[in-house]
């Protein structure tokens, strides 16, 4: 690279492919050597004033030293949001924080009754917190109601997770081509009563925590596990930036389990470049129908 430096210019940009494992090590060595280039073409005090960064894409979201979030320099339409979007944001945020503290309130029986029922059926707490994306890459603790064994291996999801998204799963794992069913079937984590909270849903129910808190909307991709970025393609990530995560979405009314990855991802950006408080309302209408009657629910 070579040209006039001017204050608050970009100088140039690299563009090349570098093996993930190489990129600390390669922006340290390219940090050092374009460092001992400035200092002898313009002495060590201009040089000191140049600031040299590094953006990695795809970056890794879950790298250790790593602030929490996606890096808005390698999305600058993130900074730059539609204004006449201004007014359905306020009113998106308004049905959450409505819709959450109802739900709280209408369902605290039934918060009372589940509750119970897992003390007296199993070891553990009654909630499950997890640590899930919300916009942007930002992480937060995700709550449900327990639905699994407390000693249970972590790595069975992790594997069904890596091999779903790599479009390995479905009709093999249910040996149909006509229906196949893109989730864990049997899993032998889940409880008896999980197996019941699941079918109808009613272990989302803490998640009006987590929308009243304003790390989800009632309406919006599902939130994914850390570790499930580490097999997303680049085009995935969108659906982890555009809008918040949420308890429901366009994946649970139209196919839920028996949809693929891809399809999943790209019911989730339909989503995100067509939103308003009205696809939010029909979506919610749709939801009890699919979430009772357990349809793809496992």
């Amino acid at each position: 690279m070579a040209g006039w430096y001017q204050e608050e210019a970009i100088l140039g940009v690299l563009f090349t492919e570098v093996c993930e494992a190489d990129r600390r090590s390669l922006e340290n060595l390219l940090r050092a050597s374009i460092t001992e280039s400035l200092r002898a073409k313009l002495g060590a005090e201009l040089a000191d004033w140049i600031r040299i960064s590094f953006h990695f894409f795809p970056e890794g979201w879950n790298e250790p030293n790593r602030d929490n979030g996606a890096d808005v320099t390698l999305y600058p339409d993130l900074l730059n949001q539609d204004d006449t979007k201004k007014l359905p944001r306020i009113l998106k945020r308004a049905m959450d924080i409505t819709g959450s503290i109802l739900a709280l309130l209408l369902f605290s029986p039934v918060f009372a009754i589940i509750s119970t029922i897992i003390k007296l059926t199993s070891k553990g707490p009654i909630f499950y917190r997890q640590e899930r994306v919300g916009q942007y890459g930002r992480e937060f603790t995700f709550l449900k109601f327990r639905s699994m064994t407390c000693a249970n291996d972590p790595g069975i999801h992790r594997d069904y997770v890596r091999r779903f998204i790599a479009g390995e799963i479905g009709s093999k794992a249910t040996g149909s081509d006509k229906n196949p069913v893109f989730k864990i079937t049997a899993d032998p984590r889940v409880t008896r009563v999980g197996k019941f909270l699941r079918k109808t849903s009613l272990d989302e129910l803490p998640q009006f925590i987590n929308v009243l808190k304003g790390e989800m909307s009632l309406v919006g991709p599902r939130p994914p596990i850390p570790y499930e970025l580490e097999s997303y393609r680049t085009w995935h990530r969108r659906r982890v930036l555009d809008v918040k995560p949420g308890i429901t979405g366009l994946w649970q009314v139209k196919g839920r389990s028996r949809t693929s990855f891809d399809d999943m991802v790209r019911l989730d950006l339909r989503y995100a470049g067509t939103w308003s408080p009205w696809l939010d309302i029909k979506i919610l209408l749709q939801t009890p129908r699919a979430a009772f009657f357990g349809e793809g629910a496992y």
